[in-house]
């Protein structure tokens, strides 16, 4: 290590907006924060549509900021470095003035999947898998083919389109750019070519040079301009050193780097990512294949990337609206009522596929759903247990898919929060994966602040990043409850198969 000092890792969710600050020496977290204390709202004006205006992420961004100065005082000037991890495939559109033209089309949007199907078909689907390894899909590509189609007023104003990561990052550095990893978010990178590939703009008939051009993923990417360092009372010239999309970061905080090596979240999305150096792909494109974070010329590393919309919503919903006024409790007492009720939940079913088209499901939308309901035998009790058995069930779902892909799979590595601090949801992801589930105490402010280290040439290597980082548990499927849950599992997919060929 050639110094000492702090890193600070910025993690830009549709959720909230979390901070970091790391000391680089010993790995060990100096201060957090986040803002809101609620959830950022995401805005749906129309079915399929989820919306939020960047500029809202940046207020929130500097809040998060002043509570983190505040927290740590005159140490704040001592940072060397800046990461950040952001919510993946949003579109961001500025005008040359560097002013936003229109709310962020973030994620979870559905607008433009019929234009993605529509450019899969004309294109060729086995051509283009093969050199894209997705189809394009509702990607960033494909939204902003939309935004070309039915607000052309707004795209014959655009300067630049970005990702929301490097939106960020330009707002702290003056500069727009992105990375390998972002291109392929945007289904612009060529695998076989292992470069940038135009051809599905070309398809779209959209200007490549709309595109920003790219950065390393750990390397300078620009200083902290004084306009931003006064906002946010970070040191003038502070260097940007990294960025990546939230999963790949995620993987990266837990150290997931190397073929064979899985990482989970379980927040607003679930998702799974396993680590390959194959470029391989689903001939169906429900799992999605993009360039890793430590993915370079030398040595291939792809993430394999398969996303439930609706995971921790869910929970948060049953809360929302089942737990309010006198009946409100926290989320620990959600999963106490929760592990009150047997495996399968008597019988009862819920599909949490009400955050917009699901690609595990061939890029359907069939809303979330209830299922084998009993007024007489199930309470709210049952609901919370199905809820998180419905998530569990819905991972478990596409993780055939990537099984079948060549990925095995023996351990998972998660961040112990979320989802994951429910007990009964950590048991039954271990038992029906049939995976060990190891915890961290980390997330991905933390992982963007190491990264940050990595980039500025503060850690020498990779592996010097995760100094201070180790298992806060370790979950072993449970046998005893092996047969229930795979039996839980088979009636949850039968009704899932019902519904869709319904």
């Amino acid at each position: 290590m050639k110094e000492n000092g702090l890193l600070l890792g910025y993690d830009i969710g549709s959720s909230s907006i979390k901070v970091t600050l790391i000391e680089a020496a010993s790995g060990a977290v100096v201060a957090a924060a986040g803002s809101p204390d609620t959830e950022m709202e995401i805005s749906a004006p129309h079915k399929g549509w989820a919306e939020q205006h960047p500029d809202l992420w940046w207020r929130h961004l500097v809040h998060a900021t002043s509570k983190l100065q505040q927290a740590v005082g005159n140490r704040f000037h001592k940072i060397k470095a800046i990461g950040i991890s952001y919510q993946m495939h949003g579109l961001v559109v500025v005008d040359d003035k560097f002013r936003v033209l229109r709310p962020a089309i973030i994620w979870c949007d559905s607008r433009a999947v019929e234009i993605g199907e529509t450019a899969f078909l004309r294109l060729g689907q086995e051509s283009f898998l093969k050199h894209f390894l997705n189809s394009p899909g509702n990607f960033t590509a494909s939204k902003l083919k939309w935004v070309m189609d039915n607000e052309p007023d707004i795209y014959g104003k655009i300067h630049r389109a970005m990702l929301p990561g490097d939106y960020i990052a330009a707002r702290l550095t003056g500069k727009i750019l992105t990375t390998a990893s972002g291109i392929s978010e945007a289904i612009l990178w060529n695998f076989t070519k292992g470069s940038r590939d135009q051809a599905l703009l070309d398809y779209y008939g959209i200007d490549p040079e709309l595109f920003p051009d790219s950065v390393d993923t750990f390397g300078y990417q620009g200083e902290v301009t004084l306009e931003a360092a006064a906002e946010l009372g970070l040191p003038g010239g502070t260097q940007v050193s990294y960025r990546a999309g939230d999963q790949p970061n995620n993987a990266f905080s837990l150290k997931v780097l190397d073929p064979g090596e899985v990482a989970a979240t379980a927040g607003t999305s679930g998702v799974i990512y396993g680590v390959v150096d194959q470029a391989n792909y689903d001939p169906h494109s429900r799992v999605n294949t993009f360039v890793h974070v430590n993915h370079d010329s030398k040595q291939s590393r792809y993430g394999i990337l398969l996303c439930v919309n609706g995971s921790g919503i869910l929970n948060s919903w049953i809360k929302q609206n089942l737990f309010t006024g006198r009946h409100s409790i926290d989320y620990n007492r959600m999963n106490e009522l929760a592990a009150q009720v047997p495996v399968g939940s008597d019988g009862l079913v819920i599909l949490p596929f009400g955050n917009g088209a699901e690609r595990t499901l061939g890029n359907r939308d069939p809303g979330a759903s209830i299922h084998g309901l009993r007024f007489n035998r199930h309470d709210r009790r049952h609901l919370l247990r199905a809820g998180q058995e419905g998530i569990v069930f819905a991972l478990a779902y596409g993780l055939e898919i990537m099984k079948k892909l060549g990925l095995k799979i023996h351990t998972i590595r998660a961040g112990q929060a979320n989802m994951f601090l429910s007990p009964l949801f950590s048991t039954a992801f271990a038992t029906v994966t049939g995976a060990r589930l190891e915890l961290f105490s980390t997330d991905g402010s933390q992982g963007a602040a190491r990264a940050a280290g990595v980039g500025a040439g503060i850690y020498s290597s990779l592996s010097e990043a995760f100094t201070g980082l180790s298992t806060v548990q370790i979950i072993e499927p449970d046998e005893s409850a092996t047969a229930q849950y795979r039996a839980a599992y088979r009636h949850w997919a039968e009704i899932l198969e019902g519904v869709l060929a319904g």
